[in-house]
Order: C-alpha cells, then sequence, then structure tokens
C-alpha cells in the first residue's frame, strides 16, 4: 500500500510539473499580447534612446506588438534601471542600459538601490560604441598632445563633461586624469546631448563622449574632435587616432548598450526576447541605420552577456579602486 501511495504521490508530482511547463510554454507562445516597454534610463536623444528607437522598428514586427520607449533619466541612470529591476516581471517591460548602472557602480556606490546582477536577468549585448574625446575650439588645439599641454598649462581652470557619476565617461577622464597627473572639475550631464552642447557654450572645455551626438557638431565645426577611446581604431571614425596612438598607452574606454529584465521574466520569454534583437542586429537595412549612428551592432545569448558583465566587473573594479574613485569625482 506505502508503494503505491508514492507511486500515485510521483504521478501527482510528475502531472503537476507537466502542468506548471506547458503553462510556462504557453505563456511563452502567446506572448506577447500588449505593447513592450523599453525603459531606457536616459534623456531623449542620448545614445541608448537612439540605438532602442532604431531596434524598435523592426524588432516590433518581429514580435507582433508595439515596444514603446519609456525614458526615466536621473542619477546617472540608476533611477530608471532600478524602476526596470522593481518592474512587475511578466515580459512587458525590457530595459537598455549602459556600463556604468550595469556595472560600474556596484563598485562605486555603497548603497545601491538594486543589484544588477541579481535584480535583472541579461537579454542580449546590442551594441558597442568608441567614445570620441572633444575639446572647445576656444582652447586652439588640434591634437591630444595639445589638450594636455593646455591642461597642464592652466592648473584648475578645466572642467570636463559626462553623462553622469560613473559612466564610462567619466571613468574614462578619471583614468586620462590620473595617467596625465592632470585636473578638471568633473561635471555630470543627463545626456550625451546636454554635455556636447556644454562644450559648444564654453561650461566645459572637453569630455569623452559618444560619436552620435559629438560627430554631428564636430562636422559643422562647433568643437574639435580629437581621439577615440578604443583600443584599436575605429572603423566608424578610420581618421581619429586611439588615445594610444597619442601617447596615452593603458586607456580603453568603450560603452556599451545591454538589454536586461526584471528578475523573475519567463525564461522563454527571455530567451526569445534574446533572439529576436540578434536577428534585428543583423538585419542589413538596421545595421546601415546603427552604423551611421557610430554604433557596431553586436547581438548575443543572456548567457554571453552575463559572463560578459562579469568579465567587466573584474577589468574594471581594481581600476575604479585603485584611482580611489568616488560618485562625486
Amino acid at each position: 500500500m506505502k508503494q503505491l501511495n508514492l507511486r500515485l504521490h510521483l504521478r501527482a508530482v510528475a502531472a503537476a510539473s507537466c502542468a506548471a511547463f506547458g503553462a510556462h510554454a504557453a505563456q511563452a507562445q502567446e506572448w506577447p499580447q500588449r505593447p513592450v516597454r523599453i525603459v531606457v534610463p536616459f534623456a531623449a536623444g542620448s545614445s541608448p534612446d537612439i540605438l532602442a528607437r532604431i531596434v524598435n522598428d523592426k524588432l516590433s514586427g518581429r514580435i507582433g506588438q508595439p515596444l514603446i520607449v519609456d525614458n526615466k533619466p536621473g542619477a546617472g541612470g540608476n533611477s530608471g534601471t532600478d524602476q526596470a529591476s522593481k518592474a512587475a516581471p511578466d515580459g512587458y517591460t525590457f530595459l537598455l542600459s549602459v556600463n556604468a548602472p550595469l556595472v560600474y557602480n556596484t563598485v562605486l556606490y555603497k548603497n545601491l538601490p538594486y543589484d544588477p546582477f541579481k535584480d535583472l536577468v541579461p537579454v542580449s549585448l546590442a551594441a558597442t560604441t568608441p567614445n570620441v574625446c572633444a575639446v572647445s575650439n576656444a582652447l586652439n588645439v588640434d591634437s591630444v598632445k595639445g589638450w594636455l599641454a593646455a591642461m597642464k598649462q592652466n592648473p584648475g581652470k578645466f572642467n570636463f563633461a559626462s553623462t553622469g557619476n560613473g559612466s564610462i565617461s567619466h571613468l574614462g577622464v578619471e583614468l586620462i586624469k590620473l595617467k596625465t597627473n592632470s585636473f578638471a572639475v568633473h561635471i555630470p550631464y543627463a545626456s550625451s546631448g546636454q554635455a556636447v552642447t556644454a562644450i559648444i557654450q564654453g561650461d566645459v572645455q572637453y569630455a569623452c563622449l559618444p560619436p552620435v551626438t559629438v560627430m554631428p557638431q564636430a562636422n559643422a565645426g562647433r568643437l574639435k574632435p580629437l581621439a577615440v577611446t578604443s583600443a584599436e581604431r575605429s572603423a566608424l571614425l578610420p581618421d581619429l587616432p586611439t588615445l594610444r596612438e597619442s601617447g596615452l598607452p593603458d586607456i580603453q574606454a568603450v560603452p556599451w548598450f545591454a538589454y536586461m529584465a526584471p528578475k523573475g521574466t519567463p525564461s522563454e520569454v527571455v530567451q526569445r526576447m534574446s533572439r529576436e534583437i540578434a536577428a534585428v542586429l543583423k538585419d542589413p537595412e538596421t545595421q546601415g541605420r546603427l552604423k551611421a549612428a557610430y554604433f557596431d551592432p553586436v547581438g548575443s545569448t543572456p548567457e554571453a552577456l552575463s559572463q560578459f558583465m562579469s568579465d567587466e566587473l573584474r577589468r574594471w573594479k581594481p581600476v575604479i579602486e585603485r584611482a580611489g574613485l568616488k560618485p562625486d569625482n
């Protein structure tokens, strides 16, 4: 009798498991039934905002529902990333965020209101782009050497812009300052567009920012681009030297953009979203639009993005700690 009861119990458990699996599978097949929200923790016109809107044009057709960009700027991307991490994990909220809120700020901030490694699940590494170091025309310099000389000749008189405390545009310049023993006051802005405007208006003297906002102003003659922050010259900006070529070795600070989802989002939905994003990023028309905006499309599995984020943390944590960087540097 005991053996019979055990067999019946095991059958009931198996049936319940199959029912649960079937429910998850049905949910994945039926998803989505309504518009999907893409939280971008930066202002409209920022690099992640531009990327999201380009990808959405094809992605919405692939999933069969509209994708709505929900800009939630503030706290260098922390605010919107936090809000997305606390959203209902029902497959109708995703996040497109960047280096700092997803990795670096876990080192910089003691009381970050979310843990990107625990409260979010990776979906896909979307793209990278080289930052461009650009200076105000008022400096009258046309090289990295001239820029650094101008800083040393004017101690305490330079300001630099970034897209927020802990952003790669902040950390990259802090590394430059550390390597060159130079000083400048950090002034964070809500978006790269605002930071570029600050250079043009003379509120700051320089910044290392995404080319999608720097290059249109540079091509119009309103500021001077000097170098890219990637390890090698970018095929998107072949005429600009790297910082390494310009006499600053060991400085590589490249922005990247990744899709995430709230923890608990059904894995079938996460995997499908990852596949659809990767397919869109391989689409020739989308690739053309992204490259015209200076993005290098990537597309990855959730597992590959998870490993990438862990690698980034291992690479940057000792740099941040060694430099003594704080959120208000």
